[in-house]
């Protein structure tokens, strides 16, 4: 219980600090929490709950999960919302078997994830929300980066606040200064069952190898993470042949 209230804290003050620094969070604001039913998207729910709990922000939470089709067990993930007094939004898609059946796609992720955004930014707007907020931790922002330059040869990552005119809504990522094992760890303590992930490729794609580069990095320089993630927001046209 110690390390949970311990943990805890330390999550929050990343939170907090991200999203003062980019400020992600206004009065007012409705947001659409995208949920994956993963420790990621759970753990970024309960401390978007925490920051309106404990902070002067006044927003409203609206928790949404995107349903592929694969027939998932989502008690877990309602259970987890009405703990939270919260009402779990389902939206049942068959992006599933256009991916994996119509398309036939050989890398079926980027099409993946682009119906499920296009279907969670819909979900958004008719639910009056103004922003989306996506899981992302820190781990995943370098591991993004490092993709971005081993596939594409080019200097690439997501932002922490991004705009998307043509939906008039605005993407947040509450996470980023958050590492994966801090949320493994939080969501480990509070007993957290995660949604069961069907998809084929799950844990096969291109981001799943690039983990343990990470982690081995990691290792062998302690901090090193964050030094990737720092050396993100101190980026600057000196920096680079332009």
């Amino acid at each position: 219980m110690i390390m949970s209230k311990r943990r805890t804290k330390i999550i929050f003050k990343k939170v907090r600090d991200a999203n003062l620094k980019y400020k992600m969070i206004n009065h007012g604001d409705h947001l659409a929490v995208g949920l994956s039913g993963g420790k990621d998207s759970f753990t970024m729910l309960y401390f978007l709950h925490l920051v309106k709990k404990y902070t002067p922000l006044d927003f409203k939470i609206f928790p949404v999960y995107i349903d592929l089709g694969w027939e998932n067990d989502l008690n877990p993930l309602v259970d987890f919302c009405n703990s939270l007094g919260m009402t779990l939004f389902i939206e049942k898609t068959g992006i599933a078997e256009v991916v994996f059946e119509h398309r036939q796609e050989k890398n079926p992720c980027s099409l993946c994830s682009h119906l499920r955004r296009g279907a969670l930014n819909r979900v958004a707007k008719g639910l009056s929300c103004n922003k989306v907020a996506l899981g992302h931790h820190l781990d995943d922002v370098v591991i993004t980066l490092l993709m971005s330059i081993i596939y594409e040869g080019r200097f690439n990552v997501f932002k922490p606040v991004t705009y998307l005119d043509r939906m008039d809504i605005t993407i947040i990522r509450p996470l980023v200064y958050v590492e994966e094992v801090d949320i493994r760890l939080f969501a480990d303590s509070l007993n957290i069952v995660p949604v069961k992930n069907p998809c084929p490729v799950d844990g096969l794609t291109k981001r799943d190898q690039l983990q343990p580069l990470l982690e081995f990095i990691e290792k062998q320089y302690p901090g090193a993470k964050r030094k990737f993630l720092s050396s993100i927001e101190n980026a600057n046209s000196q920096s680079f042949w332009l």
